[in-house]
């Protein structure tokens, strides 16, 4: 081999070894025994075999040979039959040494998601989410209004002295009325990262259940471990009248009033120590830091009973003289849920603190049949189009009578279930033609019918290019 070629090659094992050493540095360094990555711990002390430990943990380890009883210069030379003692170099190919998050670079600002000039006006984002969501005009607009506000903030969190608060919401809606949907379509838009958790697994930290930090763990995972993409992204907790106070119990309430105070610091503004790529804390998973102070919390609940409270406080005036509220004026009031306030709020068990960190508070309505036929129809992935598409792959064409969605809504309103019931309505309803279409290449049309939502008919099915007369309800296996 020639002179030349030596240095060829010096040169290119050189350029690999500095590629490596370049993607090497792209990430943090975490402490083998606490999981903390360099930015949390400080300056590690780099071991044989590519470990690193933070001062802290090498210190611990110092105290504790130090005051114990054992010689553990002695314990790796021992000999004891059956005893099998681990080998630090078999033990550090399970545990990863580099934790995937990229370092910061030294002055780099954080840089918004969305750009100050781009953040569409409320009414444009009212705009996109009545393609999607029927009715509930006033929450649609009182959550546009918000969000605009919201990232208003984040774009301009350090132009001035003047700091914009934020502006967390509270929905509160019976079940089914699209409070989960509505979060999921604005998270949609935006496109910003969103978490979805329920309340009802959250206890105080040291009991069975999530803690509280692991909905911001659940944000970090939506935003594929990126901090900075997961402090400016949304966390819709739902279920949230579940961590409401218990009344009249003697009991520790670790899943109730302990999870608001816990929840404080968390709505207002704080550093949350957080695994990365797993829900609860352990000796190995690394952990990272995620500033909350720009996340918009979104908390929605169904608050049951929270009307009976709401006319108890309009009606309890005296029952006696003309200027008295009637005991049952507001017992058929849809809009009941509307006038609640903070003092409704807080008798149904929520504590102020709590509440005063959610300064935007708003109701969904319940949904009627006339609601619940639009939504049937008119949304851009309504459920009747979802399965106008399925059969559209088999050639044939789907469609439903005036009557028969009518009779749909009306199941589905007895159910009180909300916009869930109708799902699982036409899923009963659609199960034969599902199973039956596919065995007849001729069939060119299926008209759903009244009749047959009632039960004392069938649908109607059409060949290609001939009618054949309304089956009957017993005509279908």
């Amino acid at each position: 081999m020639s002179e030349q070629d030596k240095n060829n090659i010096e040169k290119v094992g050189e350029g690999q070894v500095e590629d490596t050493k370049k993607h090497e540095d792209e990430y943090e360094k975490i402490c083998f025994v606490c999981r903390r990555p360099e930015t949390a711990t400080g300056k590690m002390i780099d071991l044989p075999n590519g470990i690193s430990i933070c001062s802290d943990c090498m210190q611990k380890s110092f105290d504790a040979m130090m005051n114990g009883q054992v010689d553990y210069s002695q314990l790796m030379n021992m000999n004891i039959p059956g005893v099998q003692i681990f080998n630090m170099a078999d033990m550090e190919q399970h545990v990863p040494k580099k934790q995937k998050i990229k370092k910061k670079k030294e002055g780099e600002e954080k840089k918004p998601l969305i750009d100050i000039q781009n953040i569409p006006a409320p009414h444009k984002i009212k705009g996109k989410l009545d393609e999607y969501v029927v009715g509930q005009e006033y929450a649609k607009k009182a959550v546009s209004v918000a969000v605009y506000n919201h990232y208003k903030r984040v774009a301009t969190d350090t132009m001035d002295e003047i700091e914009i608060e934020k502006s967390n919401m509270l929905m509160i809606g019976p079940t089914g009325c699209g409070k989960t949907y509505l979060v999921k379509t604005l998270a949609r838009l935006l496109d910003v990262p969103l978490a979805i958790t329920d309340a009802t697994s959250l206890t105080e930290a040291g009991y069975i259940g999530d803690d509280i930090e692991s909905v911001v763990s659940k944000l970090l995972a939506a935003a594929g471990n990126d901090v900075e993409k997961a402090e400016q992204g949304i966390i819709f907790i739902d279920e949230i009248d579940k961590i409401a106070k218990k009344k009249n119990t003697n009991q520790r309430d670790v899943s109730g009033e302990s999870v608001q105070q816990g929840m404080l610091k968390l709505l207002e503004g704080s550093d949350v120590e957080v695994p990365v790529g797993a829900n609860s804390k352990n000796a190995m998973v690394p952990l990272t830091t995620v500033n909350t102070k720009n996340i918009l919390f979104i908390c929605g609940g169904a608050f049951p009973d929270l009307d009976k409270i709401i006319k108890e406080r309009l009606t309890k005036q005296s029952s006696i003289g003309f200027g008295a509220e009637l005991k049952d004026r507001y017992n058929k009031d849809q809009t009941i849920l509307e006038k609640v306030t903070t003092e409704d709020l807080r008798n149904f068990g929520m504590i102020p603190e709590f509440l005063g960190r959610l300064p935007v508070v708003f109701t969904l309505r319940g949904l009627s049949e006339e609601m619940m036929v639009k939504i049937l129809t008119e949304p851009k992935n309504a459920i009747l189009k979802q399965y106008q598409k399925l059969l559209a792959l088999d050639e044939v064409k789907l469609a439903f009578d005036e009557g028969a969605l009518f009779a749909i809504a009306k199941k589905a309103v007895e159910k009180d279930t909300g916009a869930r019931a109708l799902r699982a309505i036409i899923e009963e309803f659609m199960l034969d033609i599902m199973f039956e279409i596919p065995k007849d290449d001729n069939i060119g049309q299926v008209t759903i019918t009244k009749e047959y939502i009632e039960g004392t008919g069938g649908p109607l099915i059409m060949l290609r290019g001939q009618e054949v007369p309304r089956l009957t309800g017993a005509d279908l296996p």
